[in-house]
């Protein structure tokens, strides 16, 4: 178990990621479309605005985005407005079962993880991440 500490991080992002799709599979959601559940639920926003704070999720693939918000839209999870996106009472419901499941998922997760040692373990990987990007200038 002598694995240096990219493996590890490695390993557990990969692992991560399957956690997350599989837990929001069970309510049919992809990762975009909770985290633009997510975005919603702080209150309706612009189209334009809701596409400018994703974008990190969406890259420059345009039909990515058009589907994931079409299948939202034809779910009757989010409606327009006022000319502003919103979740519906559905989305909304959807969503806090979604933060439920994910919420679950976490604390299965940390299992005979101490709250010291979860947060030492926070403060090290933001250290080197710091170090890391700052020596990469």
């Amino acid at each position: 178990m002598n694995k240096p500490i990219g493996y590890w991080i490695k390993r557990l992002d990969a692992a991560l990621d399957v956690q997350l799709d599989r837990t929001l599979a069970r309510i049919k959601l992809s990762r975009r479309q909770w985290h633009t559940l997510g975005t919603l639920s702080g209150g309706a926003m612009l189209p334009d605005h809701l596409e400018e704070t994703l974008q990190p999720l969406w890259g420059g693939d345009t039909r990515l985005r058009e589907r994931e918000l079409a299948a939202l839209v034809g779910r009757g999870l989010i409606t327009m407005i006022d000319e502003r996106l919103t979740l519906s009472e559905r989305g909304r419901d959807t969503y806090h079962e979604a933060q439920r499941l994910v919420e679950n998922a976490r604390q299965d997760l940390s299992m005979g993880i101490g709250i010291d040692e979860y947060a030492m373990a926070l403060s090290v990987l933001e250290r080197m991440s710091l170090n890391a990007e700052r020596l990469a200038r």
